[in-house]
């Protein structure tokens, strides 16, 4: 007997779509802070008791509203994905399934925190998990969408890959600090009332070996022979990080009173921890990880 197969699904092109979701999940997360929305639904998980609340529907309580309905959306896909690859693990590989199910729990987490910025009206270490904990399933879900592209054969510049993953997890942690800083309110306090500077130094000098590890990146993947896939990728993180280090510079130059450059700096920095893995993962070499099946 042939075991039984989903051939309708693709897991690739669900793992992409749902890198495109969750990096949306974060942009409208962070457009319903700057809109001060955190608490527009006032309980958990349904808002003023309906999945619907039209009566009250206003821009405040539509992003929040919104968010969790992406939030929602997003959880379903990786349940499609995990159950996909547990019916199909003979003729797939044998990690999407561990990776699938890890993804699933974080977003689990990311429920149960989003349950707690409500019902502990937004503690800052709280909102800045749930932020930290999306960002986390943007990496992971663009490590599988590139795990599931074939390996291109070529040479790959040394040290490469490595300096991928450093960018990445530097441009994470400055994320995290990022949150913590907008978390406090800590950059409108260091510009009005020289208060809570920490914070915004503490982003800001990441910032420096975040985007010069990008520049450096991007240069070695132009200057050395490279797959095209890795070489378009890192182009686009040096590319990101220049444009993420110019809005940064404009919205504290604005003191925080656009929010649409805000939320663009927002989008950036979800779009970075989203290529940062995929460039990683393209340098990788040829591997049997990738052909191996159960």
């Amino acid at each position: 007997m042939t075991p039984f197969t989903l051939p309708s699904l693709n897991p690739l092109k669900l793992s992409r779509q749902l890198v495109v979701a969750l990096v949306a999940l974060v942009v409208i997360g962070g457009a319903t802070r700057v809109m001060e929305a955190g608490l527009a639904c006032p309980d958990w998980p349904l808002c003023y008791g309906s999945l619907l609340p039209s009566r009250e529907m206003n821009l405040q309580v539509f992003l929040e509203w919104f968010h969790r309905l992406d939030a929602f959306f997003v959880g379903i896909g990786l349940i499609v994905l995990l159950v996909s690859s547990l019916i199909n693990r003979a003729s797939g590989p044998r990690w999407l399934p561990w990776l699938s199910g890890l993804a699933l729990l974080l977003v689990a987490t990311q429920g149960a925190l989003g349950a707690l910025t409500v019902s502990q009206l937004l503690r800052f270490d709280i909102v800045t998990a749930h932020l930290a904990t999306a960002l986390l399933l943007v990496a992971l879900l663009s490590a599988i969408a590139q795990l599931l592209n074939p390996t291109l054969p070529g040479p790959r510049p040394r040290g490469a890959g490595l300096l991928a993953v450093v960018a990445g997890v530097l441009v994470f942690g400055q994320c995290v600090a990022g949150a913590l800083m907008a978390t406090q309110w800590a950059s409108g306090r260091c510009l009005r009332l020289a208060e809570g500077c920490a914070w915004l130094s503490a982003h800001r000098s990441l910032a420096t070996p975040a985007a010069s590890c990008c520049a450096l990146l991007a240069i070695l993947l132009l200057a050395f022979p490279c797959p095209i896939a890795a070489r378009r990728l890192g182009v686009a993180a040096g590319a990101l990080a220049a444009c993420q280090v110019v809005l940064g510079v404009l919205t504290l130059k604005l003191a925080l009173a656009e929010p649409l450059v805000t939320v663009a700096h927002q989008l950036l920095a979800a779009l970075l921890v989203a290529t940062l893995p995929a460039v990683a993962l393209a340098l990788r070499p040829n591997s049997p990880l990738e052909l191996s099946h159960g």
